[in-house]
């Protein structure tokens, strides 16, 4: 009897969608985040210096980086528009 290959067909490799930018500097953002509500959770007073000042400080920035992670657009990996000479 014929032995019957398979063959599978290989899938289309769609680029990624974020550079490797961009995947750390989410990263950061939301090691950050984490960073932040420990950092206010381990002081566990209202009216401490680090939970009142500094840890919402440190919040934001996380969520600013993981913002500007996400809307950044990496120049290089841009596809070359084609214009045409009418």
């Amino acid at each position: 009897m014929a032995v019957k290959k398979k063959y599978r067909k290989k899938k289309e490799q769609k680029p990624m969608l974020f550079s490797s930018l961009n995947y750390k500097l989410l990263g950061l953002g939301v090691l950050l985040v984490i960073i932040g509500f420990t950092a206010m959770r381990i002081e566990n007073e209202v009216y401490g210096v680090v939970s009142l000042y500094i840890s919402p400080v440190v919040i934001l920035a996380g969520y600013i980086v993981v913002a500007y992670a996400i809307l950044k657009k990496d120049h290089k990996t841009e596809e070359p528009t084609v214009k045409s000479s009418s």
